[in-house]
């Protein structure tokens, strides 16, 4: 199961066991049990401090397994072979398990024994979904501080017929004690917001006692990471609001055109902007999200949560969110299968027809991924023509099982009211309405710019966009902006983390010459 390479490397992170672990393997007769014990088995020949005990049947899913320690009986359990984007989560249960420490405070950490009450939780996944290795690894964790937590990471993939009697068509999705919890990616902070309810409150009380800050940069993403590490490294006082760290980059998946580095993944990248970010005292207040901003001698930035954050020069770097078709039946079947992830949810839909919307570089990348998995996929572009690379076009082009349909503006999608069931669109030659039979609908038309909550303050564009001139700086005394949300064409990582860094410069000259 796994190659040289891969031993060589599991087997150094294996040698910071230091406690006895212990995996229980529930199999049956399927080939995915065969698979599974197997992983299992060549993962305790790396180190005598884990052992296998496997047992046929019996209560709960099979396949499975449990990961706790001898005499004990921790609530991590996986329904899945834990490889792609889900192996990492498995190695770190077992580093953790096995005493490794993990990287959160002693506060959060006393918030999780804290938690009263019996939690079951189930998360359905997808091992291409780079958005569940979040939900899992903070789940698990919970599981092992709290005696009470018991969490499963079930492979939608392996338990489909689970997953259709659910009607589950989006991953991750959350259950807790059978009741629906969360859908999408969450982090632990989110997670313990929900369930102690407390926790909002105090996060905010902790906030508005904050000082004023010389550079509060407000978002987390690629042009927010460099902004507050340009701004920390002149020594001033420096601080990042954001509601998720690492921002549209979580949701990326292979990024290939950063230079120096030849491949990465986006949930890879947003963790080294958030490693570099944290080496500087750099005072980060993540899960948090501006509703407004004061101008002023002091600028001020308002919280949905009731707080507010004031500081000398402001830098907004609040990013872009994926555009909605904006039709009816849209945002009723959102997660029903209206969706904007291939690589999350298009195992879901294995098997099934499904509708790409947009004939962009990103929708065309989506219809060629999501045509090795699913039965057929009709791909619907509002242009008389593709907009894609020509080669992703003549790639898609080429596969037997692709429609495509230019010229086509989508008016609805239509369902039986629990899960989608097809689309109308308009023929726009023709004026002619058609309708297409299918059970996934993935939406690609690009982004929005995250800038509701400015208007009115700052000057922004026709298209939403907040204008900076080559400086950075926006139509307010102090207040620069980088990256997606500004004016500054080409919305590339490597063009916000620039931009980001050129509005921090400018934030600190303004300092020094006021």
């Amino acid at each position: 199961m796994l190659d040289a390479s891969l031993k060589t490397q599991l087997q150094a992170y294996l040698t910071k066991v230091s406690r006895p672990v212990e995996i229980i393997a529930t199999l049956d007769a399927s080939a995915a049990a065969g698979q599974m014990i197997e992983l299992l088995r060549e993962i305790a020949t790396l180190t005598d401090k884990i052992s296998v005990t496997e047992r046929q049947g019996g209560a709960g899913r099979a396949p499975s397994f449990q990961i706790t320690r001898p005499g004990e009986d921790i609530g991590i359990h996986f329904a899945a072979i834990p490889l792609g984007h889900e192996f990492t989560s498995l190695v770190l249960a077992l580093l953790q398990v096995g005493g490794h420490p993990a990287r959160i405070s002693d506060e959060t950490a006393a918030q999780i024994k804290a938690l009263d009450g019996d939690f079951h939780f189930v998360t359905y996944i997808s091992l291409s979904c780079q958005n569940c290795p979040d939900v899992v690894q903070a789940l698990n964790l919970m599981a092992l501080l709290n005696p009470r937590i018991r969490h499963e990471t079930v492979d939608g993939g392996l338990f489909q017929a689970e997953v259709e009697a659910r009607q589950i068509m989006g991953v991750p999705a959350l259950f807790l004690n059978d009741e629906v919890f969360g859908q999408g990616r969450m982090e632990l902070e989110q997670i313990l917001g929900k369930l102690d309810t407390g926790a909002a409150a105090r996060a905010a009380e902790k906030i508005q006692a904050k000082e004023a800050f010389d550079v509060l940069v407000v978002g987390g993403g690629p042009a927010g990471a460099a902004a507050a590490v340009y701004a920390a490294r002149k020594g001033i006082r420096t601080g990042v609001v954001t509601e998720r760290f690492g921002g549209q980059v979580l949701d990326t998946l292979a990024i290939e055109n950063f230079i120096s580095v030849k491949e990465t993944e986006g949930p890879r990248l947003a963790a080294a902007l958030e490693e570099h970010v944290k080496q500087y005292n750099v005072d980060i207040m993540n899960v948090q999200r501006a509703e407004a901003l004061v101008p002023g001698e002091l600028i001020e930035i308002r919280l949905t949560s009731g707080a507010s954050l004031k500081a000398k020069t402001v830098i907004l770097s609040t990013g872009a969110s994926w555009r909605n078709m904006n039709v009816p039946g849209e945002t009723e079947y959102r997660t029903k299968g209206v969706t904007y992830c291939p690589h999350c949810d298009g195992p879901l839909f294995k098997g099934k027809k499904v509708a790409v919307i947009g004939g962009g570089n990103s929708g065309v990348e989506a219809a060629i991924d999501l045509a090795g998995v699913v039965s057929h996929v009709t791909l619907l572009e509002f242009d008389t023509k593709l907009r894609a690379d020509a080669v992703l076009v003549k790639k898609l082009e080429s596969l037997p099982n692709v429609n495509i349909i230019v010229n086509a503006q989508t008016t609805a999608v239509n369902g039986d009211g629990q899960k989608v069931t097809g689309l109308t669109y308009t023929d726009r030659a023709s004026g002619e309405s058609r309708q297409l039979e299918l059970s996934g609908i993935f939406v690609q038309i690009g982004l929005l710019p995250n800038t509701g909550w400015l208007k009115g303050t700052v000057e922004l564009s026709p298209r939403g966009e907040i204008v900076v001139d080559s400086h950075g700086r926006t139509s307010v005394p102090g207040v620069f902006a980088a990256g997606d949300v500004t004016t500054v064409p080409y919305k590339q990582i490597i063009i916000a983390m620039g931009e980001g860094a050129k509005a921090s410069l400018s934030a600190f000259d303004h300092l020094i010459r006021n």
